[in-house]
């Protein structure tokens, strides 16, 4: 199919989120509709959906709602954010309490939901992630982040270890429920996995009708089973007398 509207299709992520494996499937199955991947902060990628300027986006749980569908796809691991030498990075993972006593950076845009803040309050609070990346680096706190983020902001001078008990976030696939279109559907159906032929979601093209075979003409039978005559005979010609 074609895209009738000229603009293809639109799709946000918040950082950490990794679109390459479901945006090659929509190039082999829909090449004739091109692909827009837009990167947005977690606070931004619901205002492009709701302005109009995405027709799905990868967010982090929870959300509000409001004239929004949402998919739940995975849950994000917790991980601690430390230098290399600080000793929590003696265990292979810690829980809460073992951070009890360590100030932790909560920057503006946390996109894990707390009840409790964990550990001791850092000395700011950072704008960004990033930015507190660059604090933990300096030696002058640590922070809770997902996994898929703490790999983003990936630094030599850093590590991370997976807290057991931390609250964790969830990525989900969202859109504008009054703008379910069709390229809407089968992008859900990309990221569920489904077939190219699945029954769900859009029915795809009937395939052309194949030739019925022609069937190679019967041979006939007799119904006798005596033999059958010779066509012809020799003519006997008259005896001498």
């Amino acid at each position: 199919m074609t895209d009738e509207t000229g603009t293809g299709f639109r799709l946000a992520y918040v950082p950490g989120v990794t679109p390459a494996k479901w945006a090659n499937v929509w190039a082999e199955r829909l090449p004739d509709v091109p692909l827009t991947l837009l990167t947005a902060p977690d606070p931004e990628a619901l205002g492009l959906l709701r302005g109009g300027g995405a027709d799905a986006a990868f967010v982090r749980l929870p959300i509000d709602r409001e004239g929004l569908s949402a998919i739940p796809l995975y849950i994000e691991t917790t991980v601690v954010v430390a230098p290399k030498d600080h000793a929590v990075t003696a265990a292979d993972e810690v829980t809460l309490a073992d951070l009890a006593d360590e100030e932790i950076f909560h920057p503006l845009d946390d996109t894990i939901e707390w009840t409790s803040r964990p550990g001791r309050p850092a000395f700011t609070r950072p704008a960004t992630t990033a930015d507190a990346i660059e604090m933990v680096a300096s030696g002058t706190g640590l922070l809770l982040v997902p996994q898929s983020l703490a790999r983003l902001h990936h630094r030599k001078d850093l590590t991370y270890r997976p807290v057991t008990d931390a609250p964790q976030s969830q990525i989900a696939l969202a859109w504008p429920t009054d703008a379910t279109t069709d390229l809407v559907e089968d992008f859900i159906g990309i990221v569920r996995g489904r077939t190219v032929n699945s029954s769900r979601g859009r029915t795809p093209a009937s395939p052309p009708e194949k030739p019925t075979p022609r069937q190679p003409p019967k041979p006939t039978q007799n119904r006798s089973n005596r033999r059958a005559a010779p066509t012809s005979r020799k003519k006997k010609g008259n005896r001498p007398r």
